[in-house]
């Protein structure tokens, strides 16, 4: 089960039904089919995506935005805000790109994305992240934080149950 019952947990079937969808799960691209799109829907961003942790690299493995990202791609881990919140097994909230040290502002300036939640899955050695993107400064609600923490908590739980296999959009991808 990827949350608890007790007052401040969801009760509802929109989280019977995500539950359920990543249980059905088999591959990493179904997980990542299911975790862009509700990444997306549960912030109100205008983009969403799911990043890999292959060894020392980010490997942004499936998106849902308005505009191309980064899919496809793959960056040190040192030098992107999903590597930082994978690292540190910590949620990034950066309400403004601009003034965020974290951000690579080089691969930023070109998109849409001015501001991002950025989520670790699998705690405490995280192996992916989940990332909404707003178009313009925005601070993320409490609320869309803890959903978008949830997502990553259930993630998590579909991704220890299938395991770490190539994918095809991850040739290189290996277990660590």
């Amino acid at each position: 089960m990827c949350w608890r019952e007790g007052p401040e947990a969801p009760h509802n079937q929109e989280m019977r039904n995500l539950i359920a969808d990543l249980a059905a799960t088999q591959t990493l691209v179904e997980v990542g089919d299911i975790v862009r799109v509700e990444a997306r829907r549960r912030s109100g961003a205008q983009g969403a995506t799911f990043v890999l942790r292959e060894n020392d690299r980010c490997f942004y493995a499936d998106e849902d935005a308005i505009a191309p990202l980064w899919k496809g791609q793959r960056f040190p881990i040192s030098s992107c805000v999903s590597g930082w919140a994978m690292l540190r097994d910590e949620t990034a909230v950066v309400p403004d790109i601009a003034v965020d040290d974290r951000i690579p502002l080089d691969a930023y300036l070109p998109t849409f994305v001015r501001s991002l939640v950025m989520v670790p899955v699998g705690s405490p050695t995280p192996v992916a992240a989940i990332g909404a993107y707003w178009s313009r400064r925005y601070h993320a609600s409490s609320r869309e934080i803890a959903s978008l923490q949830i997502l990553a908590t259930c993630t998590a739980t579909a991704i220890r149950r299938i395991g770490l296999v190539d994918a095809p959009w991850a040739p290189t991808f290996t277990k660590h």
